[in-house]
């Protein structure tokens, strides 16, 4: 049965209506997504692109920290707790956003994320006070940081996991732009027209970027537009420009269009429980500890930069550039490595077992066989050679900007580059997985993800400079990278158990559905 206000896009049989018989023989399956490569090229584009902004609130606001203190005559520290609670809201927020996008559309939720982002940004480039400022920032974590769930959602809706890590190293790559180029607009608005013109920009940008995304961004989620064929009379799901149906060749398949996934209530703890889960929590506690201390030492370096080498604004927003390029580089490249192990685990499992996979992409057993497909085989094998490279960058970060004097500004600058890219690689690798594993709630997985890390973020950056204050820098990042290494424990742990526990889950459901 068809719900309510949509309407069911016809589809031209290739076969002779004469002849019913051949025409039933020769209906192939639906499609998993009516849209083709480049469309989805264009969609994932959006979806990166609308994720940038929570990395740019984030990022542009780093060099000015000195210049607000000193405008509003309150302490650095204090400033530097406004990046915590932009930290806290960031890894609240996409708690309520992501099930929303995941119930009534990436595309509404979207919208709403905006506005509040938009509005958010106004005020901060009107305020007067400290209590404003951080209130002020607060409203505007909550506005941006629920772009990347969105976006993770709009990724599973029309990938399937054989093309999806590619896919996510592109997203992740756009959305992680802003570590490069934010501090370097930041430092450069902040040094020429001051610092409130951070937030005129953001506000600007965001309100262009509004009106391309509602113009230009079909809905994807698939309890809505089922494959992307079915049409709803609901405007915010019925986008103005259609070109992508119109476009595709991929759609014109001989049969009925493919089913609707069930609707669901929104769900605002379903994050909460996926983040406690066995399946998850291993994988995502570990890379919140990780992401924690890599915003750690971001938060640091402007602080170090101006004090240890005397930087101006503009020039500690340039000492971001290789954190921000290592980041980018490696995640596309790590997108590109997720779909060669994927395509390998498969193929020899297929071998193995002597049938395909299910092509469905909803579970991960396959059809005749009651083992479960490994996928962290095929998805977590990088992650132990990226945790051993960023505890390497970081101890090289902090032990040669404590002796600026003995060491050119240029190693600490290029650690940052090797943290920023394991880093991110890492959250490219544990992100995609996870969308795997919770399809059908895609934007609450990554959410869930987005909790811990940023939580954990926020209890970072907020001690990191009073413990460096206290013991050293080298020695401040040389307790991190022993938390890090105790933090192994998780990934070794997903790799043991998580497919066993997997297989539980998966006949649970099975019971409850018969």
């Amino acid at each position: 049965m068809r719900s309510e206000g949509r309407t069911n896009a016809p589809f031209k049989p290739d076969t002779n209506p004469a002849d019913p018989e051949a025409e039933i023989q020769s209906t192939p399956e639906p499609p998993y997504s009516i849209f083709d490569r480049r469309q989805k090229w264009l969609i994932v584009v959006i979806a990166s692109t609308a994720a940038t902004f929570s990395g740019f609130a984030s990022n542009i606001y780093f060099p000015a920290l000195p210049a607000i203190a000193n405008d509003l005559n309150v302490s650095l520290e204090l400033v530097s707790l406004t990046v915590t609670s932009y930290l806290i809201f960031q890894g609240l927020a996409p708690s309520l956003w992501g099930p929303v996008s995941d119930v009534r559309g990436r595309r509404i939720a979207y919208a709403c994320t905006f506005l509040v982002f938009i509005g958010a940004c106004i005020g901060l480039a009107q305020t007067k006070n400290y209590a404003t400022l951080i209130v002020l920032r607060c409203l505007q974590s909550t506005g941006s940081a629920s772009t990347i769930a969105i976006g993770s959602g709009v990724i599973g809706d029309i990938t399937t996991r054989a093309e999806r890590g590619g896919f996510m190293g592109i997203f992740q790559a756009g959305l992680l732009a802003p570590v490069a180029a934010g501090p370097v607009i930041g430092g450069a608005l902040a040094g020429s027209l001051g610092w409130r013109s951070i937030f005129w920009f953001l506000m600007i940008y965001a309100a262009v970027f509004l009106v391309v995304l509602l113009f230009f961004l079909p809905e994807t989620l698939r309890s809505l537009v089922g494959n992307g064929s079915v049409l709803s009379s609901n405007p915010m799901v019925r986008f103005p420009l259609r070109t992508y149906q119109k476009l595709s060749k991929v759609e014109r398949y001989s049969g009925p269009p493919p089913e609707l996934l069930p609707r669901k209530s929104i769900d605002v703890f379903g994050p909460f429980r996926i983040l406690i889960s066995n399946q998850a929590a291993p994988i995502i506690f570990f890379l919140a500890i990780y992401y924690a201390v890599w915003q750690m030492s971001i938060t640091a370096m402007s602080s170090l930069f101006k004090d240890r080498y005397g930087l101006s604004e503009i020039q500690i927003g340039l000492t971001f550039i290789a954190n921000g390029i290592g980041s980018i580089i490696g995640t596309l490249i790590t997108g590109k490595i997720l779909n060669i192990d994927y395509r390998r685990v498969k193929a020899n499992y297929e071998a193995m077992v002597g049938t395909d996979v299910e092509a469905d992409n909803s579970v991960s057993r396959v059809k005749t066989n009651e083992e479960v497909f490994p996928l962290e085989k095929a998805r977590l094998r990088l992650v132990p050679v990226f945790s051993l490279l960023q505890c390497l960058s970081l101890l090289l970060f902090g032990w040669t900007i404590q002796y600026p004097h003995r060491v050119h500004i240029a190693v600490p600058i290029v650690s940052t580059f090797i943290t920023g890219w394991t880093a991110v690689s890492m959250q490219s690798v544990i992100m995609t997985y996870l969308v795997d594993i919770f399809h059908e709630k895609s934007a609450g997985a990554s959410a869930s993800l987005n909790l811990a890390r940023c939580l954990f973020a926020a209890g970072g950056t907020s001690f990191v400079m009073p413990l460096i204050s206290a013991v050293g820098v080298g020695l401040t990042f040389t307790i991190c990278v022993i938390v890090q290494v105790v933090a192994l424990i998780g990934p070794l742990v997903q790799w043991r158990f998580a497919a066993k526990w997997r297989k539980g889950t998966e006949n649970r459901d099975m019971q409850n559905r018969t």
